[in-house]
Order: C-alpha cells, then sequence, then structure tokens
C-alpha cells in the first residue's frame, strides 16, 4: 500500500525491547516508522530529509509501519515475516544483527549457528529460515545485485566458523563482512588459511582500520 515515505525526519526514540521509532513528517503529517536499530547510523540530522521504504502491517486492534534503508531491505523482510514462526520483531532482530547480504548468505548456506546469534532465534527456527528461504533467497539475491560468494577460500562452513568466532568477540556483523572481503581478496589464502589463521588475520584488520 505504501512502497516508500520521503520526508523530514523529526524525532527518533527507543522503546521497550530495544525497538527505534522514526517520527518522519511528510506533508504536515507525522508519521511513527520502527525501523531496524542499525539504521539509525545512516539517518541523516534532525529536520533533513530521507526515503524510507515501507511495509504497512495491519491488524485488528493496531497498523504498524515500518521502515527499512533499501527496498531489498524491504523486501527481505516480506520474506522473512512469510516463514512460520517468524514475526515481525524477529524478522527485525535478523536484519539489525547481520544486516542484509550477511543474512541472506546465512540462510543459503545453511549456516544455522550464524542465524541462531540474532536475539529470540533457536536453533529449530534457524534451520527452518533455511530450509523454507534457502532456495528462494538463492535466486532473490542475484537479481538484487548481492554478493553469490564466499569469498577466496571461504567454504560456507569456514565462514560460519570464524564468523561466530569473530561476533562472539564481540565484533559486529558489518565490521566480520568487512574484513572477510579484505582478506579474501589473497589467492594465495584459499591454498593455505585455516580457520585460525583466518580469525587471526581478521582481528589484526579490524584492530588496524
Amino acid at each position: 500500500m505504501i512502497t516508500y515515505l520521503k520526508g523530514t525526519v523529526i524525532d527518533i526514540t527507543k522503546g521497550n525491547n530495544n525497538r527505534v521509532i522514526l517520527i518522519l513528517e511528510v506533508n504536515l503529517i507525522g508519521y511513527e516508522i520502527q525501523i531496524p536499530p542499525r539504521m539509525m547510523e545512516h539517518l541523516p540530522p534532525f529536520g533533513h530529509s530521507v526515503q524510507v521504504f515501507t511495509h504497512l502491517q495491519t491488524r485488528e486492534d493496531q497498523m504498524v509501519l515500518y521502515g527499512f534503508a533499501s527496498s531489498a531491505e524491504r523486501d527481505l523482510f516480506r520474506l522473512l515475516i512469510g516463514v512460520t514462526g517468524i514475526g515481525a520483531q524477529i524478522a527485525i532482530a535478523l536484519l539489525d544483527t547481520l544486516g542484509l547480504e550477511h543474512l541472506v548468505g546465512a540462510i543459503v548456506a545453511g549456516s544455522t549457528k550464524v542465524l541462531a546469534k540474532t536475539p529470540g532465534v533457536g536453533p529449530k527456527t534457524a534451520e527452518r529460515l533455511s530450509l523454507e528461504l534457502r532456495s528462494t533467497l538463492s535466486q532473490w539475491r542475484e537479481v538484487v545485485g548481492l554478493s553469490t560468494s564466499f569469498g577466496v577460500g571461504l567454504t560456507p562452513d569456514l565462514h560460519a566458523d570464524i564468523e561466530m568466532t569473530l561476533l562472539a568477540l564481540g565484533y559486529t556483523a558489518s565490521e566480520v563482512m568487512q574484513a572477510l572481503k579484505a582478506l579474501s581478496s589473497d589467492a594465495n589464502r584459499a591454498k593455505t588459511a585455516s580457520s585460525e589463521e583466518w580469525i587471526r588475520d581478521a582481528i589484526a584488520y579490524l584492530t588496524e582500520s
């Protein structure tokens, strides 16, 4: 019904359960939009204009507007809430914890340990996500132009092991992705690097960045 809204950032508030609400004024009307917390980093200052891609969820007692930085994030959110047992809040948490490209990669690769890093997502839910969306997202990510490989020398299992270790050490999903992309540009790494070497070099890279 509402594909996107373009208006002025009026306020951002944090509510219960880490819910972030953006107040966006469009043609003198203020809209309450729940956004992933990580989206706050990319919003302009108050009083400036921004475009937010939206999904309107209608319930018997209320209507909730969810907002995303891109149409791809919004479309992935819609795919996530179509999975049995995945509500809007878990879908938001998945996007916020892993990010768009990382989340899609984990689902396609069947990296349930990575998916289960998200609050509210247990092993069974992670397995269901991968089972129900793996085929769809494998094709979808090519259509929207997301990366379709793990990089040189990175198998899905190795990628998951490295990612889980770095996340456990306190690095964010975006930092992990940045490090692995940088390190995987070295073709020689595919022949020699173990998971311990990947982790050591990733930490060194992130420390120097």
